[in-house]
């Protein structure tokens, strides 16, 4: 396997390759990894997202599960990178962690066979796939501004090629505390089917960023958290989490919420509530 990854170095954006503890470019340069300024390690030129897939995520939302995948999209200013701040906007609750493989494509595919999926695929890093789930009674369907709001994607730390995703632990930290524990062999479907998948109709361009599904237990977290997440074989991914300057402009659009749908989803899919939980009245 290798390691690549985008750092700010002397000012501008260079391309290194990990070796041990430092990072090393072209020309030589070196500089030790702690050190370093880290940008996200692949430029997409569109982000993809599986609904859900990991079978613990289904279980925990006691649902079943369709014939086949579902998708949406997270548009590229959303991205951020290893060590990061992801902005929760100011007067918003329910922002949730998603600790989650992304595959990166390496070639042009459009329809192209499930067996023929690896060949398209460069490589792999993490990615933490955060949802804004103050927006999701408006945005339910698209997922736009639940998942594709600023900083929202981060990718990284570094991508990484050769590595076999078969089998592989996943777990997302929260202030050092262990949140998340799943396994790629708890996919419905796999990184070459989502490929190959989402290429029957949508060409997939060198670069571009599919997101393979989170496992159970995704929680909110709030400012000043770090959040961390650990793939096997393609290192930690961290963030961390701070309120944003501003709140959401109140004089057009939708505005944050704490529906059912809301609560239910950012607290874990605790659907046998729905219908009974009371209404939060304005200021609670």
């Amino acid at each position: 396997m290798t390691e690549y990854r985008r750092i700010l170095l002397g000012g501008a954006v260079v391309e290194t390759e990990r070796q041990g503890d430092a990072l090393v470019a072209r020309d030589g340069r070196r500089v030790a990894i702690k050190n370093a300024i880290h940008l996200p390690p692949v430029q997409p030129g569109k982000i993809i997202a599986v609904h859900l897939n990991h079978v613990s995520r289904v279980h925990e939302f006691q649902i079943k599960l369709s014939a086949t995948p579902t998708y949406f999209q997270k548009p590229t200013s959303s991205l951020n990178s290893h060590n990061g701040d992801i902005v929760r906007p100011r007067g918003c609750k329910w922002l949730n962690y998603e600790g989650e493989v992304a595959i990166v494509i390496g070639k042009r595919a459009r329809n192209i066979s499930q067996t023929e999926a690896g060949a398209y695929i460069a490589g792999y890093t993490i990615a933490n796939d955060f949802g804004l789930h103050d927006f999701r009674d408006t945005d339910a369907g698209s997922m736009l501004r639940v998942k594709g709001s600023d900083t929202l994607c981060p990718l990284g730390p570094g991508f990484v090629t050769g590595w076999d995703f078969h089998n592989k632990s996943l777990r997302t930290y929260v202030n050092g505390k262990v949140v998340q524990d799943g396994n790629t062999a708890e996919m419905t479907w796999d990184m070459h089917y989502l490929v190959a998948d989402i290429a029957r109709n949508i060409t997939l361009e060198p670069g571009d960023v599919l997101l393979s599904g989170t496992p159970a237990n995704s929680r909110p977290v709030a400012p000043g958290d770090l959040v961390e997440v650990e793939v096997e074989g393609l290192g930690t991914l961290s963030n961390r989490i701070v309120e944003g300057p501003e709140p959401i402009r109140a004089e057009l659009g939708a505005q944050p919420t704490e529906s059912e749908e809301v609560l239910s989803t950012a607290l874990g899919g605790d659907w046998e509530f729905r219908g009974i939980r009371a209404p939060k009245k304005p200021g609670q």
